[in-house]
C-alpha cells in the first residue's frame, strides 16, 4: 500500500521570525492544502504558549507537533520546545531528543533533511529570520533532493544573519520580501 503524502512546506527561524509568522498565517488561503511544518528556536521551558499564539492569528488549525501525529493537508504543525522534529516515510512525526545541533533543539536543519528526505520535490523550506547558521545546510540538502527553497529577504529579516549565511552557501530559488510570502506560499 502506497502513503499518499500532503504537498509540505517546513518553515525555519530564531530570532524576529515571530512576528513575520504572526502576520504570514492570516493571510494564508483556509483551503491551502499544504501540511505546514514550522520550527523555531526557543526557550526550553517554553512549553505549548509558542502553538497556541499561532492559533490566534492562523485561519489554518494549529497544533503543536506530537509524537506519531500523521501530516494531515491543511495544518500547522509546531515543532514543541527542546525537541528535533523529525518525519517517517509514512509521513508521521517522530519527536527526537537527540543533542543540540547548531545550538538548536528543535535544530531547524534537522527537520529540512528530515522532511527532504521523505518528501523530495514535494517539499518547499522558507528560511527567516535569526542569529546564527541553523537552517542553511538542510536547505542546501533539501534543494539538492528536490525541493523549493526560499529565505527571508536579509534586507526586511529584523535578524539577517540566518538567510545571509543560507544565501552565501547555496542559490535559493527565491528570496521573498515579507509582503510576497503568503502569494508564494498559496503558489505551492
Amino acid at each position: 500500500m502506497t502513503v499518499s503524502l500532503p504537498r509540505t512546506l517546513v518553515i525555519g527561524g530564531s530570532a524576529g521570525s515571530l512576528d513575520v509568522l504572526l502576520q504570514l498565517l492570516p493571510l494564508l488561503d483556509p483551503a491551502c492544502q499544504l501540511a505546514i511544518i514550522i520550527v523555531l528556536h526557543r526557550r526550553s521551558d517554553n512549553d505549548s504558549m509558542l502553538s497556541d499564539l499561532l492559533a490566534t492569528r492562523s485561519v489554518l488549525p494549529v497544533k503543536e507537533a506530537e509524537e506519531k501525529d500523521v501530516l494531515s493537508p491543511g495544518m500547522v504543525y509546531v515543532a514543541p520546545a527542546d525537541y528535533h522534529l523529525l518525519i517517517e516515510p509514512d509521513g508521521s512525526l517522530t519527536l527526537d531528543y537527540s543533542e543540540k545541533v547548531n545550538y538548536s533543539r528543535p535544530s531547524i536543519d534537522v527537520t529540512f533533511m528530515a522532511a527532504a528526505e521523505v518528501f523530495g520535490s514535494k517539499l518547499a523550506c522558507l528560511l527567516l529570520s535569526g542569529a546564527n547558521t541553523d537552517g542553511a545546510e538542510g536547505l542546501q540538502v533539501a534543494q539538492e533532493m528536490g525541493a523549493v527553497t526560499a529565505v527571508q529577504d536579509p534586507g526586511e529579516a529584523e535578524v539577517a544573519f540566518m538567510p545571509k549565511h543560507a544565501m552565501t552557501v547555496m542559490k535559493v530559488d527565491r528570496v521573498l520580501k515579507q509582503k510576497e510570502m503568503a502569494d508564494w506560499v498559496m503558489s505551492l
